[in-house]
């Protein structure tokens, strides 16, 4: 996978992906620093990054509007680089060496210092109807 880092996360999270076999890079070296969630997203989508952030409500807008996209990993608390590094290693291990999250967010939180992982679609599918011939 291909991974773009938030500038709200620490950038020792490109290792962490690097060290997993994945390409990764930082907002920051990007020069992006202070862009503009919206104007992330030209470059989030074009480039098929699978996005990592905190920003939980402004990204799942922007996804939402989305018709394809590689995916979101959303590491929910605000928390020291050495927590981050390791929310996000949890992510990746759960995710596995060959994943790809075609329209899908994740999301890390902690409760009582356990990693609670929830996955779901955006934009969400609608249910297909099918119609019953007579």
């Amino acid at each position: 996978m291909k991974f773009l880092v938030d500038e709200c996360l620490h950038t020792s999270l490109v290792a962490v992906a690097e060290a997993r076999g994945h390409e990764a890079r930082h907002v920051n070296w990007l020069g992006l620093s202070g862009e503009t969630d919206w104007g992330l997203m030209p470059r989030i989508i074009g480039e098929d990054f699978t996005f990592v952030t905190n920003n939980a409500r402004d990204f799942k807008k922007l996804y939402a509007r989305e018709e394809l996209h590689a995916g979101l990993l959303i590491i929910v608390p605000q928390v020291a680089p050495d927590k981050q590094r390791e929310l996000f290693d949890a992510l990746l291990e759960e995710l596995g060496p060959d994943a790809a999250m075609v329209n899908e967010v994740i999301e890390i939180a902690l409760e009582d210092d356990a990693a609670i992982i929830t996955r779901y679609e955006l934009p969400a599918t609608e249910p297909i109807e099918v119609e019953s011939g007579s």
